[in-house]
């Protein structure tokens, strides 16, 4: 089959979708791949580098002319224009924008968004979502180190001791463990906070302490249940109480990192406005759900999306796209995601193959002849 693999055309965004890596083992499947030239130098790959394992280096017409195309972003505006109808695309196509789907229907092209995968023990080589949240958590606490205008560990000099920074994760998935894990590791002192009572073992065994919120009705138990791995809203009267424990806390950090999300929905306001007037100056907040909050905030109403603002003595991070700052290991991250979702849709013999009895297929495919298979 001719794969096209185009460069991302998304401000901010690095990240490619085939890696040397990767291209060399569906080449040796017997596919033709064509990157279109400076599509891997964001993310330190060469146009040398993917003609030296075989690619075929190309500009964007030939990319994107493919009968497979593989992106990073969901492709917009004359990109659509460039791709033949009938025409196969594998990546992150955002579920929840109708608009975009809508899209890529009108423009006949089959549509496969990897965020959509089931969290199955199955698709857990193919979940984009983990892998690319979990190079956002680790970049969130390296940023906030940047912004801190002290040091993470103790240390103790001939000049006097230096405590160490007290850290807050609000939101332990994937990118909130791999935040506990990171600045466990620069030394610093870390609670944590989740609405699943699941995660305290998790949080515990990285070096963090489990800042716990009883539950008090059976309505709060099953919300922190969650479903498929994801967190549900939670009741009014365990949010209300899960504020005055967390605010207690905020005021005390120097740094908070806050992850919560809920697929499909406004990222739940966790840090008030009153919350940032009562930390300290110096402090930071490193907000990874800038853009999907209220009024296009995030977990903090303060947070400006893509912006890194200073508010009541405090450094507000509202980056939207961490993974995009550590170009190279979440490409290559990303591009063994989609090689393992290839294998479901492709034969041996290289042909396209759409199997909606698998879940997997069934789950990602979000437009087909021309119809937006999920709303």
């Amino acid at each position: 089959m001719q794969i096209g693999v185009p460069a991302e055309t998304t401000v901010g965004e690095t990240r490619v979708a085939v890696t040397p890596e990767t291209a060399k083992k569906l080449i040796a499947q017997g596919h033709t791949l064509h990157v279109q030239s400076g599509a891997g130098v964001a993310a330190s790959v060469t146009d040398e580098a993917y003609a030296a394992v075989g690619v075929q280096i190309t500009d964007a017409p030939g990319a994107f002319g493919c009968e497979l195309v593989l992106k990073v972003r969901t492709p917009f505006g004359g990109e659509l224009a460039l791709m033949k109808p009938g025409t196969t695309v594998v990546g992150m196509l955002n579920p929840f924008d109708a608009a975009g789907l809508q899209s890529l229907a009108g423009a006949q092209l089959t549509g496969f968004a990897l965020e959509a995968a089931p969290r199955t023990t199955r698709a857990q080589s193919m979940d984009v979502l983990s892998s690319q949240a979990n190079i956002a958590g680790y970049k969130a606490v390296i940023m906030a180190a940047d912004g801190y205008q002290r040091f993470f560990p103790m240390l103790m000099t001939a000049a006097g001791t230096v405590k160490a920074a007290r850290v807050v994760i609000l939101g332990v998935g994937v990118a909130g463990l791999q935040a506990i894990a990171t600045a466990k590791r620069l030394g610093a002192v870390i609670e944590a906070s989740d609405v699943r009572p699941s995660v305290k073992e998790q949080i515990e065994s990285l070096g963090g302490k489990f800042i716990d919120v009883p539950y008090e009705t059976d309505e709060e138990r099953e919300a922190a249940a969650g479903v498929g791995g994801y967190a549900k809203p939670m009741p009014p009267s365990w949010l209300a109480r899960q504020q005055v424990e967390v605010a207690k806390r905020v005021a005390q950090a120097d740094i908070v990192i806050s992850t919560a999300l809920i697929p499909g929905r406004l990222a739940p306001v966790l840090i008030t406005e009153e919350m940032v007037k009562s930390m300290k100056p110096g402090s930071v907040i490193v907000d990874l759900a800038a853009g999907k909050g209220p009024d296009g905030g995030g977990n903090c109403p303060l947070t400006e999306t893509d912006r890194t603002v200073v508010k009541y003595g405090v450094t507000l991070v509202g980056e939207t796209n961490l993974p995009a700052l550590v170009a190279a290991d979440a490409s290559s991250l990303y591009a063994r995601n989609v090689l393992d979702f290839l294998k479901l849709i492709l034969t041996k013999e290289g042909a396209l193959k759409i199997d909606l009895e698998d879940d997997i297929v069934a789950a990602c495919l979000m437009t087909q002849n021309g119809e937006v298979r999920r709303k």
